[in-house]
């Protein structure tokens, strides 16, 4: 069994989420030298991916009170519903201007509602897609979810072509599959920030690494679409968002989320889960929070939502 370090809180001024491109996008309408024209195609795409999921956040965004978000990156193959390798939970607080994240782990075992199993939460998307993903998390962490937004790693891909590429600082040598990965500053296309992403075995962190690596990349993605945004690079974005993302938050939501809860946005506190994992009786390796790490993180979430 492997023990993951302690619970560790940092505030942070912006984590960028990999799945909260849509959110991301919007923002850049309110910066952009085309503003009419980016309007336009942010709501066309935003038509394109909207998912017939029914969400109970309209009312509450409405009403400029605490939301929460569940971001999902599904790793999906041709003619496969897919798995989502990357689980996150965002709570918004516009009232207090504050934020928080929370990434689970997708080897974590739990009931899978509506399956009526107990397995790796990542399961849930594919038993049931985001539905049934949805009803899962809402039980593990003991909180309603109003939103969802997913993109495949397709999408992940393409997006990081779109902007140029990035350059991230990789604190760990490491080959994956079949490309080499050195300690320092590297440069990263589509495909080698996929790979780069990825990989968690040979990481002592684990799945903690990796999703370190994924915020790696995707701040730096934001970071290009906020500094420099021409006509042709927001279509080939919007391209990337329309053919890989699905969401529940239609667009007028969208937009309160990305200007009223903005101060939210950028005062940012990431949780983490403490926890165990290694192979049961079956010879599956699942991963389990300690009861006092997820008690403290449900009362940090709900506490974001105002409901306690």
């Amino acid at each position: 069994m492997e023990r993951v370090k302690k619970k560790r809180k940092v505030k942070k001024r912006w984590t960028p989420l990999k799945i909260m491109l849509l959110i991301a996008l919007v923002l850049v309408v309110g910066i952009g030298g085309f503003i009419g024209y980016t309007y336009y195609q942010v709501d066309q795409t935003v038509k394109k991916i909207q998912s017939p999921v029914k969400n109970t956040g309209d009312a509450v965004v409405e009403k400029q009170k605490p939301v929460s978000v569940l971001l999902l990156g599904v790793d999906q193959r041709p003619g496969e519903r897919g798995r989502s390798d990357s689980i996150m939970v965002m709570t918004l607080n516009p009232t207090r201007n504050e934020s928080r994240l929370i990434s689970i782990p997708r080897d974590t075992k739990v009931d899978i509602i509506g399956k009526g199993t107990n397995d790796k939460i990542n399961h849930a998307y594919s038993f049931g897609g985001p539905e049934m993903a949805i009803k899962t998390v809402e039980n593990f962490l003991d909180i309603p979810i109003n939103y969802y937004a997913e993109i495949n790693m397709q999408g992940f891909t393409s997006l990081v072509d779109a902007v140029g590429g990035v350059t991230v600082v990789n604190d760990i040598d490491f080959d994956y599959e079949g490309e080499k990965f050195a300690v320092g500053k590297i440069n990263l296309d589509g495909e080698s920030a996929l790979k780069y992403t990825r990989m968690r075995y040979d990481d002592p962190r684990g799945d903690f690494g990796r999703q370190m690596r994924q915020r790696q990349v995707i701040e730096q993605v934001i970071d290009k679409l906020s500094s420099d945004v021409s006509i042709s690079k927001f279509n080939a974005i919007m391209d990337v968002v329309g053919d890989n993302a699905q969401t529940n938050v239609s667009f007028k939501p969208m937009r309160t989320l990305a200007f009223d809860y903005m101060d939210a946005f950028k005062n940012q506190e990431n949780l983490k889960l403490e926890g165990t994992g290694g192979k049961e009786a079956d010879g599956i390796y699942y991963w389990h929070p300690t009861d006092a790490s997820l008690e403290q993180t449900k009362t940090a979430l709900r506490y974001s939502l105002g409901l306690e």
